[in-house]
């Protein structure tokens, strides 16, 4: 007679844990949610191991200040993209709130800091009663007031930068708590006031619901055409903020054409795992994808690699977390 095998429940069950515990690490949908922190982390080692200043005290603070305005335009960014918008005049919007900056900057700081923020919501303003109330796609309006924006900006300043002195903006630029600048800690203000917005208020909620499903919030009594308005406004209004932060950083209003920010703010809410189809958003995931792009140029700039090169690493790492968020649920 063959004796039965009676398997012992207490180690079949905590081997049993075990393997679903491994199980749930390894699932697609968990590492596309989870992909930007772990991408970051396994940078820093690499990085870390080829170059050993790249987690010093100075390189960590020259980091995150060089992220603070890319965090700002990849959280205005997040709530147009919740809606299942694009904003591709955000980075054009910040150059002429940086020209504008330096137009009224002869009549006081204040005034000049104001009157960038306003034109940012201006922009904004027109993008969102456009696409809201002209019903046309957000692709073109924000494409049109790109090439607008831009061209404005180099009209207002005569296609010269302006040199910028003052004080406090030296020291916006420069000041630090320990390893974090200035404008670094606005940003990470500003995201955390995002953050109680789009989750802990009735706006918030709206935006999603608007982003998940128009027809059905429209139904359900959320003004649609307003919150997408408002979104767009969102998105100006830290424009003009990134625009000030620009120019403390350079020290200069310039007309140039920032067309990096614009892609590496789309790149950073894309990493961040806000899906482009609307509905679904998280302001932590584009702050974690703006460190990670910083990150990534950072750590191949110190290793030598050509500035060419730098673009096709953001790519690639922009796709892989698209592939990635295939699988998520």
């Amino acid at each position: 007679m063959t004796a039965a095998v009676v398997a012992d429940p207490q180690t079949s069950g905590r081997n049993g844990r075990e393997r679903a515990g491994w199980r749930a690490v390894l699932d697609p949908s968990n590492l596309a949610t989870w992909a930007a922190p772990i991408a970051l982390l396994v940078l820093a080692v690499v990085f870390q191991i080829l170059n050993p200043t790249f987690l010093s005290l100075g390189n960590l603070q020259s980091m995150l200040t060089s992220a603070a305005i890319l965090i700002v335009l990849a959280i205005g960014q997040t709530f147009v993209v919740a809606t299942a918008g694009i904003d591709l005049s955000i980075a054009s919007a910040m150059t002429l709130s940086a020209v504008v900056f330096g137009v009224v900057f002869d009549t006081g700081l204040l005034a000049a800091v104001v009157a960038a923020v306003l034109t940012g919501v201006a922009v904004g303003a027109i993008n969102g009663l456009l696409v809201s109330r002209g019903r046309i796609t957000d692709f073109i309006v924000t494409l049109g007031m790109l090439s607008a924006a831009s061209g404005a900006a180099l009209i207002l300043a005569d296609g010269k930068p302006k040199t910028i002195i003052s004080g406090p903006l030296l020291q916006l630029s420069t000041g630090t708590v320990w390893i974090f600048g200035y404008s670094f800690l606005i940003a990470i203000a500003l995201a955390a006031l995002a953050h109680v917005v789009l989750f802990h208020t009735r706006f918030g909620t709206h935006v999603l619901a608007t982003g998940g499903n128009t027809e059905a919030a429209a139904a359900t009594g959320v003004a649609t055409a307003r919150i997408k308005t408002a979104v767009y406004i969102v998105a100006g209004s830290s424009a003009g903020i990134a625009a000030v932060l620009l120019v403390a950083r350079v020290g200069a209003a310039e007309p140039a054409s920032n067309t990096s920010f614009l892609l590496n703010s789309v790149a950073a809410v894309v990493l961040g795992g806000v899906s482009l189809f609307g509905g679904r958003a998280t302001i932590a995931g584009p702050v974690v994808g703006a460190l990670l792009l910083t990150a990534l140029v950072n750590g191949l700039t110190l290793m030598g690699v050509a500035q060419f090169y730098q673009p096709l690493s953001v790519g690639i790492v922009v796709v892989a977390a698209a592939f990635l968020k295939r699988f998520q649920k």
